[in-house]
């Protein structure tokens, strides 16, 4: 009964496996849950979505799929405990609303009214006043007005007044097309990762406690380092000018970068990498490093990210002196060449959406001095981004 679900799900680009819906259908054979939707929505959810930035599509599937299935069978109203409900107007009504409830003979009211409703009531119903339906003033439906009422199958409040919100989409921010925060970069950096176990041993090694307690016969605690992400990356964030409109997504990217890669070093530059770098930027003009120096001190094993939307002038990439801000010996490209002989694993990412690249010289340039390894500031875009990097 459940190939339909499947097959919407496949519609909607959920990578969904044959293998993860026949072990759906091994836990609806074991009984591993109740008869409720909600909890079949939980067992599919967990055996149908490998990535959390599927959700939302999980979500918006299930409730086309099985629409309207919270509201069937009898005595389904019950299952919402009475004081959950007085919990909730304790602490979100005013005064004046609850008098209004009372006026209408209180919860206990509603609740007794709600399923009489529901047992009389064979056929949709909207813009009334009695029925459980939508746009109309009954106490009961969705998309009307009533101050009063439970909400039931509708998305979002119109009024802010509803007890119950059936409809939950709480994973709108993962998918891949929308813009990007703290959290969803973590996800997406996270195909960057090589473990190790290195340092003082502050763990407790369970199976080598086990067979070190069979050996000797007695309780034998073995201790092991602590699993850690040994990537070591090396950033460089165009910092100024026609960046200030994106620094909010590069702050963002950067918190969420020193979460993530415990051996990070970073560093900032203007437009094109040239013989100097900085780390504090209220002290760019006193406090230079020598870009010989970051390249000779970290080795080749660094991964390493450039941050810039690479929009400036053709000549500050290709001409010695075409800096804005100082006199360069050598061109910008140079330094950029002389970055992806030293490290294997060199990218470019890009705050500017891929669909306006054609149109700017200068980032056309750099991303073939790159090889081609440029890729947008998007979830996706870190996606491919992370996988060159792993190569």
């Amino acid at each position: 009964m459940f190939v339909h679900f499947f097959h919407e799900l496949k519609k909607a680009n959920v990578p969904v496996s044959l293998r993860e819906y026949l072990t759906l259908l091994e836990a609806m054979d074991a009984d591993v849950i109740d008869r409720r939707v909600e909890d079949f929505y939980y067992l599919s959810r967990s055996a149908l979505v490998k990535d959390e930035r599927n959700l939302d599509k999980f979500d918006l599937v299930f409730s086309h799929v099985f629409k309207g299935l919270e509201q069937v069978g009898e005595g389904g109203i019950a299952r919402i405990p009475e004081e959950w409900l007085r919990a909730l107007t304790e602490k979100f009504l005013t005064e004046e609303e609850k008098a209004q409830i009372e006026a209408l003979g209180g919860w206990e009211k509603i609740m007794e009214e709600l399923q009489k409703r529901l047992d009389e009531q064979k056929e949709r119903h909207e813009g009334g006043n009695k029925w459980i339906g939508t746009g109309g003033t009954s106490p009961f439906g969705a998309n009307g007005y009533n101050p009063e009422g439970v909400r039931i199958g509708q998305k979002e409040g119109r009024h802010g007044k509803a007890v119950k919100v059936w409809d939950k989409r709480e994973y709108k921010n993962l998918d891949d097309q929308i813009e990007l925060g703290t959290r969803n970069i973590k996800v997406a950096l996270r195909r960057l990762r090589r473990f190790a176990r290195e340092g003082a041993p502050t763990e407790l090694d369970l199976d080598g406690t086990i067979k070190a307690t069979a050996h000797q016969g007695y309780l034998d605690l073995i201790m092991r380092p602590e699993r850690r992400n040994k990537i070591n990356v090396l950033i460089f964030f165009d910092i100024g000018g026609s960046m200030d409109s994106h620094i909010k997504l590069c702050e963002e990217l950067f918190s969420a970068a020193r979460t993530e890669f415990k051996n990070l070093e970073y560093f900032y530059f203007h437009n094109c990498l040239y013989e100097g770098l900085w780390k504090d930027n209220r002290r760019r003009h006193t406090e230079k490093l020598a870009t010989w120096d970051v390249l000779h001190k970290y080795p080749s094993d660094y991964k390493v990210i450039f941050v810039g939307d690479a929009t400036m002038s053709p000549y500050e990439i290709t001409y010695a002196g075409g800096s804005v801000e100082h006199w360069n010996e050598e061109p910008g490209g140079i330094w950029l060449e002389r970055v992806n002989h030293i490290y294997e694993s060199c990218i470019w990412i890009n705050p500017i959406p891929e669909r306006h690249w054609e149109y700017t010289p200068s980032l056309q340039i750099i991303k073939q001095i790159m090889g081609e390894r440029m890729f947008p500031l998007t979830l996706e875009g870190l996606d491919h981004a992370m996988r060159e990097l792993s190569r």
